[in-house]
């Protein structure tokens, strides 16, 4: 079975690793810091959090930035549930906006007319990999007063008008280092900010909401959580780090293979880049013209060997969500998770295994 996504990890991977098992520190150790100053010198911000993992991000940066009950924050449906979740988590309430046809990000257009007196922050998902519209959603915070909180979960080592995401004018941005991610560190997150006060209460909430008082005792001040990221991890983030650009230029070779084979059939619509952005190309998504072959042609390329997969489902169509009542009129989120299917794409994928994905899905269509 070809996966939908895996890691790549190598031999100096698992000999950074080793070492940290022979140090003095498993955790809340140098390689942390360590990890915080590489990443945050690499995205072009002041200051970085490593926390435990994407979710533990999206999390601590909710409460840091005081969101909480009574508040509403504008969101994307076309998301991983953590990205809500984590709002429900700390009381506010998602508002889901409609997505763009092109990207399948959240319409930057149809924003303005979801903002009221509650609305207090606006969190983009760059869905996989392709950044969001951001000039304009920083405009559009800027004259409401919002606070702008962008999940990169799909997009390290992505670019918006040739700066890294995380780089740009958001309050924080958050990024995960799950297996299937850019890089990875097992499990882990990341959270970066130009703000030195919110990067003091993410440090304090991370560890138990504990810090040192004048005579050096450790004094609980707010509630606070072990989010913290271990030296094993950090240590694998570091190395993995050193192949980012390999990683992307890897993942970017084997789109444009896909694009080059697919884009004859005129039953899909193929993923885009746009010319001012450099996608991370986290996740390859087609989308079926008609959505009646979504579960034939998934069914199709599962018996061949090839682990399809979907993303997402809209957010508010999940039963738990149906529940609590959070729905939402996105005509173009419902008609995009409809017909979306997801096909393998990591480092090392090898152009044959592309080209086998390819000719299955080909293949479908001719038997029509």
């Amino acid at each position: 079975m070809i996966p939908y996504g895996h890691q790549t990890v190598d031999k100096l991977d698992i000999q950074a690793v080793k070492k940290v098992l022979e140090s003095d520190y498993l955790t809340t150790g140098p390689k942390v810091v360590e990890f915080e100053s590489a990443a945050s010198k690499l995205i072009g911000t002041k200051y970085a959090v490593a926390v435990a993992n994407g979710t533990a991000a999206l999390h601590l940066s909710y409460l840091a930035a005081g969101l909480g009950p009574g508040d509403e924050v504008i969101t994307s449906p076309n998301t991983f549930v953590a990205t809500t979740n984590m709002l429900l988590a700390v009381g506010a309430k998602p508002v889901f906006c409609d997505i763009r046809t092109d990207t399948h990000n959240i319409d930057e257009d149809k924003i303005e007319k979801l903002i009221n007196r509650k609305t207090r922050a606006i969190v983009p998902m760059h869905f996989a990999g392709h950044p969001c519209e951001m000039d304009k959603i920083w405009r559009l915070a800027k004259k409401n007063k919002l606070l702008v909180i962008e999940d990169a979960a799909h997009a390290f080592g992505a670019k918006y008008r040739n700066r890294y995401i995380g780089g740009g004018k958001s309050d924080l941005t958050t990024f995960s280092f799950h297996p299937v991610k850019s890089i990875t560190t097992g499990e882990g997150g990341l959270i970066v900010t130009n703000n030195p006060k919110l990067h003091v209460k993410l440090k304090l909430l991370r560890n138990h909401g504990i810090k040192k008082d004048k005579n050096g005792f450790n004094v609980m001040t707010v509630l606070g959580y072990n989010f913290r990221l271990t030296e094993l991890q950090a240590a694998l983030g570091l190395s993995q780090l050193s192949k980012l650009k390999k990683f992307l230029n890897l993942r970017h070779q084997m789109a444009k293979l896909y694009r080059n084979n697919l884009k004859r059939l005129p039953q899909i619509a193929l993923p885009v880049e746009h010319q001012d952005c450099y996608s991370a190309w986290h996740i390859y998504v087609i989308n079926l013209k008609n959505p009646k072959h979504r579960l034939p042609l998934y069914r199709h390329l599962l018996k061949n060997g090839i682990g399809a997969n979907f993303h997402y489902p809209a957010v508010y169509k999940h039963p738990y969500y149906r529940k609590l009542n959070l729905t939402a009129s996105c005509p173009v989120a419902d008609n995009y998770s409809a017909s979306a299917i997801t096909l393998p794409l990591f480092p090392e994928l090898s152009s044959t295994e592309v080209k086998f994905i390819c000719n299955k899905i080909s293949e479908y269509f001719q038997a029509l």
